[in-house]
């Protein structure tokens, strides 16, 4: 296995001077060199073949006892030295100091057709930046976050990526509900792939501590590697650079709201600075729609990070980077316009994503309300949001009296459809069908606009506990079907039906199928 190593971070940014790993406060430095935790008896579940092709190792490769070594963390690749940010962050609107990759660990940089991909081991291991964990993951969450890594990818969501999942062959001790029922639970190692894995978190480490120094030296490189059109930094370039990441940033929660993605755990130090959805810990899509829920269950009563409030933490999220840059270029109002702009922005893209939703082409000012009203309807009553969509691009014109019969599958409760609520849904029908009556495409055309935008499949909770379980008793089968399945989210996939179906009963309230903790 011959990879192209180009490592840039760990060689032209400042290094920990200390390399005892030691938890420990790290001050003047970038990261800690450290290696990962040796694992008792590694064992290769899952490879993504894509990923493997995106940094040049071949089928025969993952075969080989180097793979498996370098991947699981039992060997540094040669002439390479592994290290762990540091970082640092607000969470859950909290100042948290400094906080840092605590069970991540960077393994080196790829250089492959052009394209730089750094990767990094998650559950590899205590670093400096552990604080009162151990380093390590488990099965359960390690399963979550390969899957979803690649999933993101194919439904078009900016996302980091995953190359591959190992068991370690150790137990680690997890208190899933922090309820003081810890048990033992399977180890497991992801290796994560990304561009970068800078955040916002970075920056605000070295602005809190007044070491303007290095916050250039970070910012510089970041334009360097990753914004190299913004040109040479300066004050100007700074600016650019800010706006760029708003950009990007507002481009991913749209992508978010569109496939009714939640994160679950929006803190500044899971912001990356690429716009990339990172740290996959207890997300979810909706269900039901429900501007309001959260997977997280740190989050259940202030439900901070719910999905109706996404676009707006991003905004908050945002403004502390802004303070975090604010040194750099010592002026507020460039700030202030890029921050505004971030909000006109997103309501002029999300009507327009919306519209793509419904396959409008045209742009009509009562396409607002219409959306509106169709948000209503669908808080009526229990209704999945991913099947409402897919099933409503198959409504035709002149038929409104068939668009409750067409959507059905979507209620939760077909039985509370009717009264009130049938007469709110008729009405909806009525006004979207006079509106696709102003559209100059047909509706076979638009309804292959709709589905390459409404997803079929996505990676339910309980689906992914599903193969949780599986995996736990040794069989991998359904995590390689939901892998696969999931590379063609917009597809009818027949052979797949059955999971185009709303979340079973028994998983409502089931642990891992409906909120989870930030237990990993």
């Amino acid at each position: 296995m011959n990879l192209s190593i180009e490592d840039t971070f760990n060689r032209e940014l400042t290094p920990d001077t200390n390399l005892e790993n030691t938890r420990r406060k790290v001050f003047g430095a970038m990261y800690s060199f450290v290696k990962p935790k040796v694992p008792s008896n590694p064992k290769l579940i899952h490879v993504s073949p894509e990923m493997l092709e995106n940094i040049g190792v071949s089928t025969i490769d993952v075969e080989s006892k180097i793979f498996l070594n370098i991947f699981s963390g039992a060997q540094v690749y040669e002439n390479t030295r592994s290290y762990a940010m540091a970082y640092a962050g607000h969470q859950f609107g909290n100042w948290a100091g400094q906080l840092g990759d605590g069970r991540a660990i960077n393994l080196f940089e790829v250089v492959h057709d052009k394209k730089r991909w750094a990767l990094q081991l998650k559950g590899a291991g205590e670093t400096p930046y552990s604080r009162q964990g151990d380093g390590l993951a488990v099965l359960r969450s390690s399963v979550r976050e390969y899957l979803c890594s690649e999933a993101m990818h194919h439904l078009g969501v900016p996302t980091t990526r995953a190359l591959s999942l190992m068991l370690s062959g150790d137990d680690v001790l997890r208190d899933v509900l922090y309820n003081g029922n810890a048990a033992y639970e399977k180890g497991a190692i992801v290796c994560r792939v990304a561009p970068s894995f800078v955040r916002f978190g970075n920056f605000e480490l070295f602005a809190a501590r007044n070491d303007t120094e290095n916050l250039r030296k970070l910012t510089d490189y970041t334009i360097k590697y990753f914004y190299p059109e913004l040109g040479t930094p300066s004050k100007e370039t700074y600016i650019k650079f800010f706006k760029a990441v708003t950009n990007r940033t507002l481009n991913m929660i749209i992508h978010w709201q569109r496939v009714g993605f939640v994160h679950g755990v929006m803190n500044t130090d899971n912001m990356s600075i690429l716009g990339l959805t990172i740290d996959y810990g207890p997300y979810g899509w909706l269900e039901g729609f429900d501007f309001g829920w959260t997977p997280n269950t740190t989050d259940r009563e202030q439900k901070r990070y719910r999905y109706g409030n996404q676009p707006n933490i991003a905004l908050w999220n945002l403004l502390q980077l802004a303070n975090a840059l604010y040194p750099l270029i010592e002026e507020a109002e460039p700030f202030e316009t890029i921050l505004n702009q971030y909000q006109t922005e997103f309501e002029i893209q999300f009507l327009d994503m919306m519209r793509s939703k419904l396959g409008l082409e045209l742009k009509k000012e009562e396409d607002k309300k219409l959306i509106e009203d169709l948000e209503e309807c669908l808080l009526l009553s229990e209704t999945d949001m991913t099947i409402f969509y897919r099933l409503l691009s198959s409504f035709e014109r002149g038929k409104e009296a068939d668009g409750l019969k067409l959507i059905e599958k979507a209620f939760y409760h077909p039985n509370e459809i009717k009264d009130s609520i049938d007469t709110q849904w008729k009405v909806w029908f009525e006004a979207y069908d006079k509106r696709l009556q102003l559209e100059v495409s047909t509706d076979q055309q638009r309804q292959i606009r709709m589905n390459a935008v409404n997803p079929k499949y996505v990676l339910r909770n309980y689906m992914a506990q599903l193969a949780i379980d599986k995996a736990n008793e040794g069989d991998y089968s359904l995590i390689d079907e939901l892998f696969n399945m999931l590379k063609k989210p917009y597809k009818d996939q027949p052979k797949y039906e059955k999971w185009f179906a709303k979340r079973p009963e028994w998983a409502r309230h089931k642990v891992g199928c409906s909120m989870l903790s930030c237990s990993s």
